[in-house]
């Protein structure tokens, strides 16, 4: 049974209250916290007094849905009125939005009680969590080593159990690599399919936001409550929102699976990730789906085409920081002097160099041969996915290279780092949906995710082949040894 599923079945039998259950939480954060560090944010007041009106909803005899009393987190990039919204950098270290993200109010409108902010790479730049300019988030099966990034907060929350589910964000795998990091479910959407509104930019192009959760049915059940036209959003897709439960089988007689060879061709994968996801596709042909090879040849382009991308897009996207109208200003007695300053204060290294590359790519003289060339690759890479999916239903293929690597272990080597996301950012530049989901652990007991990659628009499919391979093995029900 789902996580969701199971605390609103105590809601509605009145075993436990919506009180009961947030308190239950917040003392898990209290416990576990100095620690693991997943929280930049706690509004423990605000999230008892969201279960007492949840509670009086259940005492007067009112129906409630599915996400009513379910305590998430949310990571730091999505505004939270009145509540510190910090993107884990010092330069909006003061900022309080006086508005809502669209997915803040839509989770808020179905009744999910809010437990806090969960930490992140500074701006969602990084792959391990390590980028925050406030604290290094822990991964809870390893406190030595990271949880992944950069929605390392939210994943490490998830799997420690200091929330039900919370939402992170993906623009080249932030979601998808901490959830195999942390041995949870991760999904990022289709481009447009949830509304960016309120969603702290990184690169507008690339960025969406999605859940992390215990299993794929909790995925399924906050995608539901998410999804679904904004007209806040210019990019938001105008298209209804399945029923996704529907798509929740056990039997994949029929399906077509795709291994992409390419990442399997790569000289950074460990191999016992290869070797769980060998395994993991076995299992899905004896579910009933047929397996084939396929080629998607860009595929290894996604890594260099990424980072010019989206670095072009963040130098555009963060020149609003400049100490005039929001966030931290640096008193200096001219305009010119205050504007550097502020920006060389309140932003970490890791931001400063994606700046200092974007805006060079989008210089005179370097657009073509580089932001243009790179546009061009990343149709390139779309063709290869259309193709691919003329075959087959799913793709498949390894979430991350490695396992967990250790805290501080690639800190001063960026490529090294970069390599992290080299399975997830070919989907993204796609705008497809993507699901990791745990398959397994190495020998030293660190989790291992399966990416299952779909059509746009197609993350019924996903969940098809998701729960259909989580009924079949308990790598689900697997926790961290914590106390």
């Amino acid at each position: 049974m789902s996580v969701i599923r199971e605390l609103h079945h105590h809601l509605v039998s009145k075993t436990r209250s919506a009180v009961e259950i947030t308190q239950g939480y917040l003392d898990r954060i209290t416990a576990l916290e100095p620690q693991l560090h997943s929280y930049l944010t706690v509004t423990a007041s605000q999230a008892l007094a969201q279960a007492q009106a949840v509670d009086a909803k259940i005492a007067a005899g009112e129906t409630i849905g599915l996400l009513e009393g379910i305590p998430i987190a949310l990571k730091d990039n999505l505004c939270t009125r009145g509540v510190p919204t910090t993107c884990a950098s010092k330069v909006l270290e003061h900022f309080i939005p006086p508005y809502d993200s669209t997915v803040t109010q839509r989770l808020q409108q179905a009744g999910a009680i809010v437990l806090g902010k969960t930490n992140l790479d500074e701006f969602a730049m990084g792959s391990s969590t390590e980028n925050s300019a406030y604290q290094v988030t822990a991964n809870p099966w390893d406190f030595l080593r990271v949880p992944g990034g950069s929605s390392g907060g939210s994943a490490a929350a998830v799997a420690a159990g200091e929330c039900a589910v919370a939402l992170g964000s993906d623009t080249g795998g932030s979601i998808r690599q901490p959830a195999a990091l942390c041995g949870v479910v991760g999904l990022k959407p289709t481009y447009g399919l949830v509304s960016r509104f309120g969603l702290v930019a990184y690169a507008s192009s690339l960025d969406q936001i999605g859940p992390l959760a215990p299993t794929v049915e909790d995925a399924a059940l906050v995608l539901a409550a998410i999804a679904g036209y904004d007209p806040h959003d210019s990019t938001s897709l105008m298209v209804p929102v399945p029923d996704y439960g529907q798509s929740l089988k056990t039997s994949l007689k029929g399906r077509r699976l795709g291994l992409i060879t390419e990442t399997f061709a790569s000289q950074g994968i460990d191999p016992s990730v290869k070797a769980a996801t060998e395994k993991a596709l076995q299992q899905l042909q004896e579910l009933g789906a047929e397996v084939q090879e396929i080629s998607c040849p860009r595929f290894a382009y996604g890594l260099p085409t990424y980072y010019i991308i989206a670095p072009s897009e963040a130098s555009s996207n963060l020149a609003r920081y400049d100490g005039v109208k929001y966030g931290v200003r640096s008193n200096n007695e001219n305009l010119l002097t205050m504007y550097t300053q502020t920006r060389a204060q309140g932003f970490g290294a890791e931001v400063k160099r994606r700046i200092m590359i974007g805006t060079y790519a989008l210089s005179a003289g370097y657009y073509d041969a580089y932001y243009l060339k790179a546009q061009k690759v990343r149709t390139l890479i779309k063709q290869d996915f259309d193709q691919a999916f003329s075959r087959v239903d799913v793709l498949v293929c390894p979430t991350s290279p490695t396992t967990a690597f250790k805290a501080g272990e690639k800190v001063d080597d960026p490529l090294s780092m970069y390599l992290s996301d080299l399975m997830t950012i070919p989907v993204n530049l796609a705008g497809l949906p993507g699901l990791s989901l745990p398959c397994g652990f190495d020998q030293q007991g660190l989790p291992m995710g399966l990416q299952l990659i779909g059509n746009a628009l197609r993350e019924d499919l996903l969940f098809e082949v998701g729960y259909a391979y989580e009924q079949a093995t308990d790598w689900h029900h697997r926790r961290p040894p914590l106390p």
